[in-house]
C-alpha cells in the first residue's frame, strides 16, 4: 500500500509517497510492459555503441588519458536519466492513452522541459566529471608510477599487483557513492520535469526528499539497477539495448509512485 509522506513541506512543493518493495518490482514490470509495446532497441542500436565508440577511440588515443577510460565507460550510466527522458515520455504518453509515435521521444527537447532538462543533465555531467577526477587521483596515488603499456598492460597491473588490487577496491568504493549521489538526485528529477512545470531546483529536492522518505525503497531499486547494467554490459554491452529502455520506462513508473501527481 502506497502511504503520503506527511512530513512538512512548502505547499508548492509535490507531495512525495512512501512505497514498498513491492511497488518497485511493479514499476520494473510496468517497465516492461511499455518496452514489448514500443521496444526502444530499435532507438539505442544507431546511439548507444556510436557513442560508446568515441568515447573508447578518445581515450584509448590519448595515452596518457587511457587510464581513465574504463572509468568513463563505467560512468556513463550516471547520465543515463539524461538519455532516457524520451522513454519517459513514451510512457506518459501511453499511460495517459495518448498516440504513441517514435517522433516523440524528441518532445522534452522542444517544449517546456528543455530548460530544466539541460540543467538536470549539467548536474549529472558535473557529478560525471567528478568521478572522473576521483578515478584520475586513485590512480595517481596507487599505480601512477608503473610503466604499463597499452590496454593489456593496464589490465595486469590492474589485477596483478598489490597497488592495482588497492586501486580496485578503493575504486569500487567510491565508486559506489558517486552512483548513490545519482540515484539520489536523478531518480525523481528527470521523469518529473518531463511531466510537470517545475524547475530544476524543485525537481532536485523533491528527488532529494523521495529517496530520504523511501531509503529502503529506493536502495532496492539501486540495486536492480545496477544488477540490470550488469547483465546487460556483460554480452560485449549488447544487452544495454534492452535493459536501458526498460529502466527508462520502469524509471517513470516508479517516479508516478514516489511523486504525487
Amino acid at each position: 500500500m502506497v502511504m503520503t509522506d506527511a512530513s512538512a513541506i512548502p505547499h508548492e512543493a509535490p507531495r512525495v509517497r512512501r512505497i514498498t518493495t513491492a511497488d518497485v518490482n511493479w514499476a520494473l514490470k510496468a517497465g516492461w510492459e511499455d518496452f514489448k509495446a514500443k521496444r526502444g532497441d530499435l532507438l539505442l542500436i544507431g546511439l548507444l555503441y556510436p557513442a560508446i565508440g568515441v568515447i573508447a577511440g578518445v581515450f584509448a588515443s590519448r595515452g596518457d588519458l587511457l587510464p581513465l577510460l574504463f572509468p568513463a565507460l563505467a560512468g556513463v550510466s550516471l547520465l543515463g536519466p539524461a538519455a532516457a527522458s524520451g522513454f519517459y515520455e513514451l510512457a506518459r504518453r501511453r499511460e495517459e492513452g495518448l498516440p504513441v509515435d517514435w517522433w516523440n521521444f524528441l518532445d522534452p527537447l522542444n517544449g517546456r522541459s528543455r530548460e530544466p532538462l539541460a540543467m538536470l543533465t549539467v548536474m549529472l555531467g558535473g557529478v560525471f566529471a567528478g568521478w572522473l577526477a576521483a578515478a584520475w587521483l586513485m590512480y595517481q596515488g596507487t599505480l601512477g608510477g608503473s610503466e604499463a603499456a597499452g590496454i593489456s598492460g593496464l589490465i595486469d597491473a590492474v589485477f596483478n599487483t598489490r597497488a592495482g588490487l588497492e586501486m580496485l577496491v578503493i575504486g569500487n568504493i567510491v565508486g559506489f557513492l558517486f552512483a548513490v549521489a545519482a540515484l539520489v538526485l536523478a531518480v525523481v528529477s528527470f521523469p518529473m520535469v518531463v511531466d510537470k512545470p517545475v524547475d530544476a531546483g524543485t525537481a532536485v529536492m523533491t528527488s532529494i526528499r523521495a529517496a530520504r522518505a523511501n531509503p529502503g525503497a529506493v536502495a532496492g531499486w539501486g540495486l536492480r539497477v545496477g544488477a540490470l547494467l550488469v547483465l546487460g554490459a556483460l554480452p560485449l554491452l549488447t544487452g544495454l539495448i534492452i535493459v536501458l529502455p526498460w529502466l527508462g520506462y520502469s524509471t517513470w513508473h516508479l517516479y508516478t509512485k514516489l511523486v504525487e501527481r
